[in-house]
């Protein structure tokens, strides 16, 4: 099932979307946002699915869908709490800087908690008062939207409590990051706002690339238009999503609507940093991780964080190359 929010006040208005993302149908009478399905997901699902069996069938006509006229599938949030499952691109940051990495980090999730009153529509701009000294990056990562989780979940149970999954561009602010960590309070102002896929889906609805509480598909990023990333989203994954849903209900439950993050998506090569596309490699994630190759390499990192007019497009294709979730397609631009 693939649900999306057209634009429509603070929360969106929920829409069921056709598996081909050319037709949607208006799911008002079963809830009128996708947190009052997820508050009442047990009642919800099955209303839904029907409607989608029917719009996908013909047996509902449904209207044309514009990917453009959608918020993020939850335009806010109660929770946006992003992991770093990918050890591989937490080794290299620290490499980079000339830091040792605690062993710790390979059995224990890092995890932040993000700001989730405002997130960005997947077609809207990125909007900044500045660039220079800010190291403004793109992370394309896969998230998963919870449904109520208890307290102490096991990390083999808390996969059922997932419901939804989607793409994310978790917007970073790369010069801040060092002063902000080094105060020994976390991040604030170098996470701004992410945004997130136009549509979001059902497990089920990902088939044979759902396995082991993983996305086995390539994320698709590029960069002014050319390629910049195709890691596999299931290779590398230290963590699964079931461990990170349950790394963050360890002292708390989540609620309903809860969002949990992968971090940016990174593969190795050969045991090894990974390459560009251009050089046989899969590419990367965010530019952070290129520049960190770079410095390693030669000393100095060469390719240059967004800079106003630049745009970034994440994606993420099915076996038959039919995009799954739509784009998140955004420029850069000035405040």
């Amino acid at each position: 099932m693939k649900l999306a929010s057209l634009k429509h006040g603070r929360d969106g208005k929920l829409v069921v979307v056709s598996r081909d993302l050319t037709r949607m149908a208006d799911a008002a009478d079963i809830a009128p946002t996708l947190q009052a399905a997820l508050d009442d997901w047990d009642t919800a699902r099955p209303k839904l699915a029907a409607l989608y069996k029917d719009l996908n069938s013909g047996s509902v006509a449904g209207v044309p869908f514009d990917e453009a006229d959608c918020a993020s599938p939850l335009p806010r949030a109660f929770q946006w709490a992003d992991g770093s499952a990918y050890v591989n691109h937490v080794e290299l940051v620290r490499k980079a800087r000339g830091a040792e990495m605690p062993t710790s980090f390979w059995t224990d999730p890092l995890m932040y908690q993000g700001g989730s009153d405002t997130f960005l529509d997947p077609r809207g701009d990125i909007v900044m008062p500045q660039t220079e000294g800010w190291g403004v990056d793109f992370e394309a990562e896969v998230a998963v939207i919870t449904g109520d989780v208890p307290m102490g979940v096991s990390a083999s149970d808390a996969g059922n409590h997932i419901k939804l999954l989607m793409l994310v561009n978790d917007v970073s602010l790369r010069g801040l990051i060092p002063g902000e960590l080094g105060k020994g309070f976390g991040f604030f102002q170098a996470k701004p706002s992410s945004a997130f896929s136009p549509v979001c889906v059902t497990p089920d609805e990902l088939g044979d690339a759902w396995v082991d509480n993983k996305v086995h598909l390539p994320l698709v990023s590029h960069l002014n238009g050319d390629m910049f990333g195709k890691p596999d989203a299931g290779i590398d994954m230290t963590f699964d999503f079931g461990q990170l849903v349950a790394h963050a209900a360890k002292t708390r439950p989540l609620g309903a609507g809860a969002i949990v993050g992968s971090g940016t998506v990174s593969n190795k090569l050969d045991d090894g940093p990974g390459k560009p596309v251009a050089e046989g490699g899969v590419g990367y994630s965010c530019i952070a991780e290129i520049r960190m190759i770079e410095t390693i390499d030669t000393g100095t990192a060469k390719t240059p964080f967004m800079d106003f007019g630049d745009q970034v497009r994440i994606e993420m294709f099915d076996a038959d190359g039919a995009s799954i979730f739509g784009a998140i397609d955004q420029t850069l631009v000035k405040a």
